[in-house]
């Protein structure tokens, strides 16, 4: 019996509607278009403005989206897997609210929490339980609403964040095709520099925390680009080293979508050109655990069976890591 790999087999991906353009914020904080683009590279992203709407909102039509594309059923999802900082609530899990949602009666699931690096850590994640022989029917999501914690008063912050959820269908294969390799990272020393201050079992949510604009996204900007500019880049460089591999046989790098300056820096480190790098930062901005599967969903059509994939993130936590996939279909 050939060893099994976890496959991806289905993408699926979901953005609101509502669109907060450059020009938007203009009108709300003092900065400009010219100065976001060249130093973030985002022109516009999407914002989940209903009323009463979450990430699980998000996560739901993503996840049917992998159904029918894939033609089974929810109910013959064995596990969801939700990648997100911003859940509906402190709990339950919102991978439980979103079974509920799409009808995957037969499903057990959880989230992971992983910031940025969230979608990598919970791919890795479900590839274990498909690579144990248990389960048959994995799924991947990443979700965030980023507007639920972005201080809109806050230029340095504001500009970068948007809305988004996609995910992935996991199955078995038996063809050497899949997930191949991660190396996953984290260092908790670099919480100091991206968190959220309040809401958490630290500091509880209060009147003076609330006040104090405690509960939003909070970023020393310089220090995360620095750690994150290295940490991507040598841990992609690293993952294709352990596989003997080289940018020429790397198809598609998949990166985390947090500032192009950041993406550059790790395709430069990896050898790779431009047009093998999956970017669509200036649509939707940093969609957190969002923004790899959003990519495989934007470029699926592109992708042939067999080609080597990179996915690479680094997120709040600190945490960081790169994924090497074969592609299955």
């Amino acid at each position: 019996m050939n060893k099994i790999t976890a496959a991806i087999t289905a993408v699926g991906g979901y953005v609101p509607e509502t669109k907060l353009t450059n020009f938007d914020l203009e009108k709300m904080v003092d900065t400009n278009d010219e100065w976001i683009r060249t130093r973030t590279g985002i022109s516009e992203r999407r914002i989940l403005k209903e009323p009463g709407k979450a990430t699980s909102d998000l996560g739901a039509p993503a996840i049917l989206e992998v159904l029918r594309k894939r033609g089974i059923s929810a109910a013959e999802i064995e596990c969801i897997i939700c990648a997100t900082v911003t859940a509906d609530m402190v709990f339950p899990a919102t991978a439980n609210i979103i079974a509920d949602k799409i009808g995957a009666t037969n499903a057990f699931g959880f989230d992971l929490n992983a910031a940025c690096s969230g979608f990598l850590f919970a791919l890795t994640t479900g590839a274990a339980y498909i690579e144990s022989g248990r389960y048959k029917k994995v799924i991947v999501v990443g979700a965030d609403k980023m507007s639920a914690i972005t201080d809109y008063t806050d230029r340095n912050t504001c500009v970068l964040f948007g809305d988004a959820s996609a995910a992935v269908l996991l199955e078995p294969n038996e063809e050497g095709l899949g997930i191949q390799d991660s190396l996953l990272k984290s260092d908790g020393s670099g919480a100091k520099f991206l968190h959220m201050k309040a809401g958490g079992s630290l500091k509880p949510a209060s009147v003076e925390s609330v006040l104090a604009r405690e509960h939003y996204a909070y970023q020393e900007g310089q220090s995360v680009f620095k750690f994150a500019v290295k940490g991507m880049a040598d841990v992609s460089a690293e993952l294709l080293e352990r596989n003997q591999l080289t940018g020429d046989d790397i198809s598609w790098l998949v990166p985390h979508q947090a500032n192009l300056r950041i993406v550059d820096a790790t395709a430069n480190r990896m050898g790779l050109s431009k047009d093998k790098v999956m970017i669509n930062i200036e649509r939707y901005g940093n969609t957190t655990a969002a923004t790899i599967p959003l990519c495989l969903w934007e470029w699926e059509s592109k992708l042939k069976k067999g080609d080597n994939l990179v996915l690479a993130a680094f997120g709040g936590g600190f945490t960081w890591g790169a994924t090497l996939i074969k592609w299955a279909y």
